[in-house]
């Protein structure tokens, strides 16, 4: 992971936010879902609108891998939003972790995992928990092999498409 460092992103990154969320979003799930589906997801979540809801919203956050000036990917995360338990307020949720396509297999994944569990210990999490689709083979592959287990699963909607996401969770204590 040369010369590579993570940094909050804010308002004025918005711009930046939206190209890389589309980019990754798109490069990952295009090949396997409807033109229509996609373009529905994309207009919901990463609108200018709704990524200036996201992160003014304190709740979350958004956090950037750079290498040489260059956002190469990224981590949203939220708090005090539990799905996994709802008896525990105490968990942090990943609900991105996205790398440029190129930068695959080169630990930026890692990295923003790190700053994820960083983070939850600072919040003194229980755990930490994210959805993963079903069909998503290689996230889920990581996200194993970084300690994170089957938990549950839950609907996750992509424009008209009802899928499965499995809950994996990674408990800190």
């Amino acid at each position: 992971m040369k010369n590579i460092t993570t940094r909050k992103a804010t308002l004025s990154d918005i711009n930046a936010l939206q190209k890389i969320g589309e980019l990754t979003f798109i490069k990952t799930y295009a090949s396997q879902n409807s033109k229509e589906n996609m373009s529905a997801y994309l207009k919901k979540n990463f609108s200018i609108e709704s990524l200036k809801t996201q992160l003014t919203n304190k709740n979350s956050e958004f956090h950037f891998a750079i290498q040489d000036d260059k956002i190469i990917g990224y981590l949203k995360i939220n708090s005090k939003q539990p799905k996994v338990d709802t008896t525990n307020k105490n968990a942090l949720e990943i609900e991105r972790i996205y790398v440029l396509h190129e930068y695959q297999g080169k630990k930026i994944g890692v990295l923003l995992l790190q700053e994820a569990i960083a983070i939850s210990k600072q919040i003194n999490a229980d755990y930490i928990w994210l959805g993963v689709w079903e069909e998503n083979l290689k996230a889920i592959q990581f996200y194993n092999k970084n300690g994170f287990i089957e938990h549950d699963r839950h609907v996750f909607k992509l424009g008209n498409e009802v899928q499965s996401d499995i809950i994996m969770k990674l408990d800190l204590n």
